[in-house]
């Protein structure tokens, strides 16, 4: 069996779960290569495996990078609103083959890293909203 390349398996998965905008599934693939390279990772080889952990803040990073203010709005637009969505995406390439996996990954590992408010909206409010929600939070 001939192995699919990643727009054949994308255009399945997409058809399989259409929960997720196929740009979300181009974006993790530059996200990913930006965190290889983040982490100082080979390009080859086991020691290129990112964690879970260690993707959702590549993620978190490059969509600030590439959209900054717009980051939560445009992730939002491709149907993801948390960062356990990012491991759905990731396990439904991993069972089309595109990308790989260690026995320790898990989708649980994406869940719950940030909230998407705190890391993609707060960045940008002016320096004494910022005080104010802060303190608002802690009565």
């Amino acid at each position: 069996m001939r192995k699919l390349s990643f727009q054949e398996a994308l255009e399945q998965i997409v058809q399989e779960d259409p929960r997720y905008d196929e740009q979300a599934y181009h974006f993790l693939r530059e996200a990913l290569d930006h965190t290889v390279k983040l982490l100082s990772k080979p390009v080859e080889g086991p020691g290129k495996h990112v964690s879970g952990a260690e993707l959702v803040n590549g993620i978190r990073q490059y969509a600030l990078k590439e959209f900054g203010p717009l980051a939560k709005t445009v992730l939002n637009s491709w149907g993801i609103t948390e960062t356990g969505d990012w491991g759905d995406i990731v396990f439904n390439l991993v069972k089309k083959g595109v990308l790989g996996k260690t026995e320790d990954d898990r989708k649980e590992d994406f869940q719950g890293a940030y909230d998407f408010d705190e890391a993609f909206v707060k960045p940008f409010l002016p320096v004494g909203k910022k005080r104010r929600d802060s303190a608002e939070s802690k009565k």
